[in-house]
């Protein structure tokens, strides 16, 4: 994983992870029925835009990434079936040597037997 889509994702991962505790402190604070809980829930639902926008900030990076410098190691279906129609290719070449090899063994064979 290149080095600014890690750092996004580790900071999505912080921000998800602060968000949850977030979101449990509301709830026990709303069970308990403090002052605190109205608070809890409003700044929650703030970090959990903030929290799906991180998330999303990974993916974009990943992309721009992804633009900017290729692919690294991962095929792309337009490789596999390259490779796939190289190796029938060669199979189709192998399987014709064959024959040919066995034409010419028989040909030969009956030329010095008569």
């Amino acid at each position: 994983m290149p080095d600014p889509v890690r750092t996004a994702a580790v900071r999505a991962v912080l921000i998800m992870s602060l968000t949850i505790i977030q979101a449990v402190v509301a709830f026990l604070c709303t069970l308990a029925g403090s002052w605190l809980a109205f608070p809890m829930v409003v700044s929650g639902v703030a970090s959990t835009v903030v929290a799906t926008w991180s998330v999303l900030d990974v993916w974009v990076t990943r992309q721009v990434w992804n633009q900017r410098h290729g692919v690294v190691s991962v095929p792309s279906s337009t490789a596999r079936r390259m490779r796939r129609e190289r190796r029938a290719a060669r199979r189709e070449a192998r399987s014709r040597a064959r024959k040919e090899a066995r034409i010419r063994r028989r040909g030969a064979g009956g030329l010095s037997r008569a």
